[in-house]
This record gives structure tokens, C-alpha cells and sequence, in this order.
């Protein structure tokens, strides 16, 4: 879990604050001083049903702030994440509730042979996804955690989540959902054309269920580090000489950088380039108190050797 500091206080303040209690409201939308290129939370619900899953009736739903009430209450050992939509004519809910085993508490993970949250034994996480006065006697599923943050208190202030649920038998259709709450994105994704030396033609996304990230300085720039799924990552992202990374502007981009070009270096599973043609697009950041670099999204075009094939990939860091 992750303690919100720096920019993440002045981003959210008492509006994080005051969501975490009442919850966000379709009278909310994004806060007026989130200028473009700013990290902003984000807050949604979608699942999709299959056939015969008795809970979605086979349907898709999605909602966000603009449309529905979203409310996130409980701590890291059971959360309960609510959608609530009332008009004159109708009222629709949703329920998911994620619990940890008994005695732990939620991180980021995933958690396999989840039981019906509030009758879980042994060490089964809990998961239990009802609406619409539809729910389940029984339940077999798992779920993934990407990111979850509490305050001092120990209540909810961040969630990123996804679940799949079967009802009353472990091969009943399923209900696929994600939960998002005040979440900011965090994540690594890859494609490598067939030649590229680095990326070897695979490709990949990383999350925070499996996978771990760091951002640390590098001159100007930024070193960001990605492990998991038997993979490990660097990238060394620096603005120009003499300048400093802005949000939303695309630069050409070799190793080591220079006069009116970024450096870029991607490199992975013990591969990387001596050489590097590219470009770069920085889309978001943030600072913290001291000027560094600590929330970044950015992508990426990266030629090894002067070589026709490229390694593509997408960075966020809480961005």
C-alpha cells in the first residue's frame, strides 16, 4: 500500500477527503484546477455478464461520476464498493464486496478460490458481487488488487481492482467486473515488432497485481523500473539539454539525449540497445515539493542500431 504525499495532497485534498466519506456523487466531475497533462484519480465501474450468469442477467453495465453515485467504504481487510442509481422511475445498485482472508488485510495481488465474502473459511479471500436484489448463496471466483491505499485511519482512500464471479457452482457463467476508486494508473505495456532486439517480438502488460514499479531521478529524467512475470525493465527517459519535460509534447528522442533531443533507453530481460532512434511522448506529470519528477506517463517508439523494427510501450506511474 501507498501513502499519498507531495503532489498528491495538492492534487486531491479535502475533495479526497471528503469523497472517501460520502463518496463521489454524478454532481462531482473532475476538479477545475486539473489542468491537462495533471495525474487525475480515477473512479468507475463496468462488469459484463455472460449467459446465464444469474446476477449482471447477461448485460453489460458501466458507470462514472457523471452518472451514478460511487461510494467506497470498509479497510484493507473487507472493502464494500457501491453504485447507486436512483431516478423517478427506476433504482439500480451495485455491490462488490473484496475481503482478505481472515486476519490479513487486502494488497496488491491476486487472489485465487475467493468464497462468498462474509462466509469465507479458512484462508479463502471473499468475494461477493450482488445488485439489483440479485445475489448469491455461494460463490467461486477470484480477484485482483492493483493498487490500494488507506489513510491514517485505516479507511479506503484508494482502490483499483478486478474480480471474475461464478454463482451457486465453480462452472456457472461468469461475471467479469473492474473497480476503480480515486485510483491513479499504474502500469507497463509492450509490443515488439518480429526483429526487434530488445522486445524480441513479444508482448506484454504489467499491473499492479503482478507486477512491481519504482521511479527514481536521473539528471533531469526519470529511471523507471518494472519486475514481474519472470520480466525486468528499465527505462531512462531524460528532457533535452537545458530543458524540462513537459506534458503533452512529443520529442525525438536517442540514447543519452542531447541539444533538442530526449534521451531514451529502453532496456529489458538483459537486452539493450547501443544505439537509439526514437521518440518519446510525455503525457502526464507531476512534482513533488522539491521539483522531482513523482508521477509520469509516457510513450514510447524505440529503434535499436538504426533498425527498422521498434519496441512500443506505454509507461504510467500513478499518472
Amino acid at each position: 500500500m501507498r501513502t499519498r504525499t507531495g503532489w498528491r495532497r495538492a492534487l486531491l485534498g479535502a475533495f479526497a477527503s471528503l469523497t472517501a466519506t460520502i463518496g463521489l456523487t454524478a454532481g462531482l466531475s473532475t476538479p477545475a484546477a486539473a489542468a491537462a497533462g495533471t495525474p487525475v484519480a480515477v473512479t468507475k465501474y463496468s462488469h459484463s455478464s455472460e449467459a446465464g450468469d444469474y446476477i449482471g442477467q447477461g448485460a453489460k453495465a458501466a458507470y462514472t461520476p457523471a452518472t451514478a453515485t460511487i461510494t467506497a467504504g470498509g479497510d484493507a481487510e473487507y472493502v464494500r464498493f457501491r453504485v447507486w442509481v436512483e431516478s423517478e422511475e427506476d433504482l439500480t445498485w451495485w455491490d462488490v464486496e473484496l475481503a482478505a482472508p481472515r486476519g490479513e488485510k487486502l494488497r496488491p495481488g491476486v487472489y485465487r478460490n475467493a468464497e462468498r465474502a462474509s462466509f469465507r473459511t479458512g484462508r479463502s479471500p471473499g468475494l461477493d458481487v450482488s445488485g439489483d436484489g440479485r445475489g448469491c448463496n455461494e460463490v467461486w471466483g477470484q480477484f485482483s488488487v492493483n493498487q490500494i491505499e488507506t489513510d491514517g485511519t485505516g479507511a479506503i482512500t484508494a482502490l483499483d481492482a478486478s474480480y471474475v464471479q461464478r454463482c451457486e457452482s465453480a462452472d456457472a457463467p461468469a461475471l467479469r467486473g473492474a473497480v476503480k476508486y480515486q485510483a491513479h494508473p499504474l502500469g507497463y505495456q509492450y509490443t515488439s515488432d518480429a526483429g526487434d532486439y530488445v522486445g524480441q517480438g513479444a508482448a506484454a502488460t504489467h499491473l499492479g497485481s503482478t507486477s512491481t514499479f519504482s521511479l527514481r531521478p536521473y539528471g533531469d529524467g526519470v529511471q523507471y523500473g518494472v519486475s514481474g512475470k519472470r520480466e525486468d525493465w528499465s527505462a531512462i527517459l531524460t528532457p533535452p539539454a537545458g530543458e524540462r519535460f513537459e506534458a503533452g509534447r512529443t520529442y525525438r528522442a536517442q540514447r543519452g539525449g542531447g541539444e533538442g533531443v530526449a534521451g531514451l533507453d529502453v532496456f529489458g530481460n538483459g537486452r539493450g540497445c547501443n544505439e537509439v532512434s526514437g521518440e518519446l511522448t510525455v503525457q502526464r506529470l507531476a512534482l513533488g515539493e522539491d521539483g522531482t519528477i513523482e508521477a509520469f506517463a509516457a510513450t514510447f517508439v524505440q529503434h535499436c542500431e538504426g533498425a527498422g523494427p521498434a519496441l512500443r510501450g506505454t509507461i504510467r506511474y500513478y499518472a
